[in-house]
């Protein structure tokens, strides 16, 4: 749990200037807010700022893109989450198995919660670049440094500031790890709709999103969710996956996607799906470069994200020159780490393998 002792507001500059923040919500300094929770010092009336304000307003100061609330409850969606699971659609992932009945409800994530403070973070940055001999593609999202690690630091601060407001309150911040449907309760929070490729759809940003939530124990002014879903007739994203893993919409057999054959298996890549991996070295973004609405979206100057050297393709030779000591100093702190020397490894050869059948 992130929840800390009350610790002094951070005042410290936005990680990222967002242009777009005055357009959802009034600009309110936090020093007035801060004002108004020990009295105002003025004779003037302070204004009164929600909860669900500040938090939002600090999220924004923080780097996130999106903020959206809602009540804490069982998803809608639950049951086709649960027989998406029978189906066997999650391959070796057994941990989502094994915490099913933790997905009912986010109090399994923190007792006593009653509202959901969803976030979003924009992650695209350049476009890819086409791999050339002897190199491998690597997902857009893993170019930079993990977004965990990104992200938890901005959840850390939110809850102190949650502890700051609330001091007999308690909040947790998550981020792609706890038994939670972020994707639906960001759609209950009006971030975005579900598109058929099963990946949350922004107006602003497309997909190219991380989620993350601040869960409270504090009643919180619900947005309104996001009704329509605005995919329509498309099938661009069905159509472009390499795979066949979209088997219909909005439902995905991850034993056949590139990205969970690529980064969370630990298998041997089936010999069906290694021509269609292509030079995919690390997931697969072929149904969100596919889609219409992440053609215009805009690009993130977080430092964090932006390719790091080599990473945009990749050097296939490089990784087989590297020990494990020298794995881990390059890798340790991308999303590439979570695959392991091995498993990178093995996806490389797989590239070099069809480089080989295109070149006989």
């Amino acid at each position: 749990m992130l929840s800390v002792p009350f610790q002094p507001h951070n005042a410290t500059l936005p990680l990222i200037a967002k242009a777009f923040s005055f357009l959802l919500f009034p600009l309110f300094p936090l020093s007035l807010f801060s004002s108004y929770l020990v009295g105002s010092m003025k004779d003037e009336p302070v204004p009164e700022t929600s909860l669900t304000t500040a938090l939002k307003q600090e999220a924004f100061r923080l780097g996130f893109d999106l903020a959206g609330a809602t009540a804490a409850k069982t998803p809608p969606q639950i049951d086709r989450f649960e027989q998406w699971l029978a189906d066997g659609f999650a391959g070796e992932m057994d941990y989502m198995a094994d915490r099913a009945d933790a997905y009912r409800h986010p109090r399994h994530v923190l007792p006593g919660v009653r509202s959901l403070m969803m976030l979003g973070v924009n992650y695209r940055t350049c476009e890819p670049c086409e791999p050339g001999p002897g190199q491998g593609a690597v997902s857009r999202y893993a170019w930079g440094l993990d977004y965990h690690d990104v992200i938890h630091d901005r959840l850390r601060q939110l809850v102190r500031f949650h502890k700051q407001l609330v001091p007999d309150g308690t909040a947790r911040g998550v981020v792609d790890t706890a038994p939670l449907l972020e994707r639906e309760f960001a759609q209950l929070a009006g971030l975005g709709w579900i598109g058929k490729n099963s990946m949350l759809i922004n107006k602003q940003f497309g997909s190219w999103l991380f989620l993350a939530a601040l869960l409270t124990t504090e009643e919180l002014d619900y947005d309104e969710p996001f009704a329509e879903d605005r995919c329509g007739t498309c099938r661009a994203c069905l159509d472009a996956c390499p795979t066949g893993a979209l088997v219909e919409p909005h439902r995905v057999d991850a034993r056949r996607c590139l990205s969970y054959l690529t980064i969370e298996s630990k298998e041997v890549m089936p010999e069906q799906f290694r021509k269609a991996a292509d030079s995919r070295l690390f997931g697969c973004d072929a149904c969100q470069q596919a889609c219409p609405f992440n053609r215009r979206t805009p690009c993130t100057e977080e430092p964090s994200f932006q390719p790091a050297k080599g990473m945009n393709p990749i050097e296939l030779a490089e990784l087989f020159s590297l020990d494990e000591p020298g794995f881990r100093e390059r890798f340790r702190h991308t999303p590439l780490w979570r695959s392991k020397h091995e498993g990178i490894l093995r996806n490389a050869t797989v590239v070099l393998d069809n480089v080989g059948r295109d070149n006989r």
